[in-house]
Parts: structure tokens; C-alpha cells; sequence
């Protein structure tokens, strides 16, 4: 009798996705950079469509925008706001990014620093009878202790309770607004607006007003590296962040952890509303934080909570948002196309992070034969 073959089809999945070795770095980072540049195409595509002038007259908008003349021997005015803007985010990134490391899920950066603003502000009002240096010093330090007391509250309810920390944070950021709203009325004698305060305030060196908010916030990215990377403190952080069990097997004190990691992420939150306060605005009023700690959340992430890629995905996001808004302005866009640019160019910067980390591969057929 004759052999018959037949042959059997095995038919896999129509995708299939895995979990891929870690990518050499340079790779990893050739794919986001990739992202970023398809991202700001296809933005400027349809900035095209809209404005019916050309890609490369948008972008140079965009930059003109965020940046001025600077680079056509203009004044470097816009440059130092361009750094101030990028540093307040930065300094908000790098507050809620213990916490993170640690997976507690602070979403209050945006009220303790509006509550740093607060201390800030009221010593810079309430406070009479002191040489100015120790008015200013007593301003930072009180605003400072503010923000870490709003993070100290549910940490503590965190750590002794065990109450939900992302809902807890997000309630204390209308807490605090409304606590500022409260403090503008009083103080304004029934008016919205503090009168901008001299006393008290940062000072201004080498004629730059922004000069010392970028040093203090770039002062304490170094530190904050350091701390999260090589500290004993910054170890506890990442072995909580991994399992709290064996964190507590080793001998690490998870309750202490969590409530000393979150009075300095508080007090990181309170030095940006002391910066805002008494260094930029000297005055407040609940749109003074501008929604920047929500911001922050996603720079933290986008940053892989390394403070030196934070420091560029912020001044990326500032980008967009100053220089998008330049352009709506000029052809008189939505208000909303600034948030559109920015939010898809950010879409495919964490998009990218999916390519990064899984490989994806597509069915094929393979035959076998039997006899």
C-alpha cells in the first residue's frame, strides 16, 4: 500500500505578543526619539492644514515662541521664562517621584505646593519686626513645612489605616484650594488678588528674576539623584516599592518608610509654591500652581523617574505648550490646540514605551508532514 501523506496546518494566534530582553540602552532611547520626531510631524502636518503655511514656518513659530529672537541676536526674555516654567515642573516631577518609586500614588503635588505658597505668603504678610534676610528665610521654611505637613496627612492614614492614597491626595488638592481661596479673601479684605508682596521675597541675582527658582530646582535634581540612587534611605524606598512583605522580612520599617518618603516629597512640593510665591509672583491665588502637579504625574513617568530625564521630558512639555500656544494665538486656533499638540506628541513618547518593552510578531503558518 501506497504511503499517503497528508499535511496538518498549525495555525498560531494572529498576533502574538512577548515580553522582549531588555533593549540596549541606545536603542531604547533611538525608539523614543523617534517617537518624539513622528509625533512632531505628524502635529505639524496638521498644523499645516490649519494655518496654511508651511511645516518649516511652524516649527520656526514654535520656536520663536518658547524660546523669542534669541536665535536671531534678539533678548534672551523669553529663554529665562522658557527655564523658570521648565523648572517649576521639574521641581513638582521630582516631588511626587519618591513616592512614586516607592508605589504610593501621589496625586496631591498640585495642593502641597499651592499649601508651600500658602506658609510662603503668609509670613511674607503676616510677619513684621525682622531684618529682611530672616524674613525671607522664615517664608521658605514655613512654606517648605506646609507642603510636607500636607503630605504627612495621608501618609499617616496610609500608613496606620491603610486608606486609598490617590483618592486621599486628589480630595486634599481642593482642600488646599479652597483653604487659599479662603486666605486670599481675608487678606484682600474681600477682594480676589494679594497685592504683589515685596517683604519676604526671594532675592534677585545678577539681574535675573528667575536666575535663583533654576538653581534651587536644578540644586535639588542633584541631590534628589543622589538620594534615590546611592542613599540607604533611597534603597528602603525601592525594595518598599517592590514588596512590602519582603521589605518588612529584611527588616525595614514600611510604616516609617512611607511616612518620611512622603513628608519629603510634601516638602519638595512646598519649595516649588515657595519658588512660585516669593520667588515669581510674590502673590497668590488658586490658579497660582496652574495645574502643573497634575502635569507632573505624567513627567514623572515619562522620566522613568531618573531627575535628569525628567529635567528633559519637562522642558519637552513646556515646549509644546508655549510654543503651540504661540501659533494658536498668531492664526487664531481653538484655545485648545496647545493641549492637542502637547498631548500627541506625549501619546506616542508612552506609546513608544510598549515597543520598547514587547516584541510583537505576526501569524505564519507552519506545515508539517506525516505519513
Amino acid at each position: 500500500m501506497a504511503d499517503v501523506m497528508t499535511k496538518k496546518h498549525t495555525h498560531e494566534p494572529a498576533i502574538t505578543i512577548a515580553k522582549r530582553d531588555d533593549l540596549v540602552w541606545w536603542k531604547a532611547w533611538l525608539i523614543r526619539l523617534a517617537a518624539i520626531l513622528i509625533g512632531f510631524l505628524l502635529m505639524g502636518f496638521v498644523s499645516m492644514m490649519l494655518t496654511k503655511v508651511s511645516l518649516g514656518e511652524v516649527f520656526s513659530m514654535m520656536i520663536r515662541g518658547a524660546f523669542g529672537r534669541l536665535f536671531e541676536g534678539g533678548k534672551a526674555t523669553m529663554l529665562w521664562k522658557f527655564l523658570q516654567e521648565t523648572a517649576i515642573l521639574l521641581c513638582l516631577t521630582l516631588a511626587v517621584t519618591p513616592a512614586f518609586k516607592m508605589k504610593f500614588w501621589n496625586c496631591g503635588a498640585e495642593g502641597q505646593a499651592l499649601m508651600g505658597g500658602l506658609g510662603a505668603m503668609i509670613c511674607m504678610l503676616e510677619l513684621d519686626g525682622v531684618t529682611p534676610w530672616l524674613h525671607t528665610v522664615l517664608a521658605v521654611v514655613l512654606g517648605i513645612v506646609f507642603g510636607a505637613v500636607w503630605g504627612l496627612i495621608p501618609a499617616l492614614f496610609k500608613a496606620w489605616y491603610g486608606t486609598n492614597e490617590t483618592l486621599f491626595t486628589l480630595m486634599m488638592n481642593y482642600v488646599a484650594t479652597q483653604l487659599v481661596a479662603y486666605y486670599v479673601l481675608i487678606a484682600s479684605k474681600g477682594l480676589t488678588v494679594i497685592r504683589p508682596v515685596e517683604t519676604g521675597a526671594l532675592p534677585v541675582l545678577g539681574n535675573q528674576k528667575f536666575l535663583l527658582n533654576i538653581l534651587v530646582v536644578a540644586v535639588t535634581m542633584v541631590v534628589l539623584y543622589f538620594y534615590l540612587k546611592y542613599s540607604k534611605q533611597g534603597y528602603e524606598i525601592a525594595v518598599v516599592g517592590e514588596s512590602q512583605n519582603t521589605a518588612r522580612y529584611i527588616g525595614i520599617n514600611v510604616k516609617k518608610v512611607i511616612i518620611r518618603t512622603m513628608v519629603i516629597s510634601g516638602a519638595i512640593a512646598g519649595l516649588a509654591g515657595v519658588l512660585l510665591v516669593a520667588g515669581t509672583d510674590h502673590s497668590i491665588n488658586t490658579h497660582t500652581v496652574g495645574g502643573l502637579g497634575f502635569t507632573a504625574i505624567m513627567v514623572s513617568w515619562l522620566g522613568l523617574f531618573n531627575p535628569y530625564i525628567m529635567a528633559a521630558m519637562s522642558a519637552l512639555v513646556v515646549f509644546l505648550n508655549i510654543g503651540a500656544a504661540k501659533v494658536a494665538d498668531t492664526f487664531f486656533l481653538n484655545s485648545s490646540y496647545a493641549d492637542i499638540v502637547a498631548g500627541v506628541v506625549i501619546l506616542f513618547v508612552v506609546g513608544c514605551e510598549f515597543f520598547i518593552r514587547y516584541s510583537v510578531k505576526f501569524r505564519h503558518t507552519k506545515k508539517e508532514a506525516r505519513s
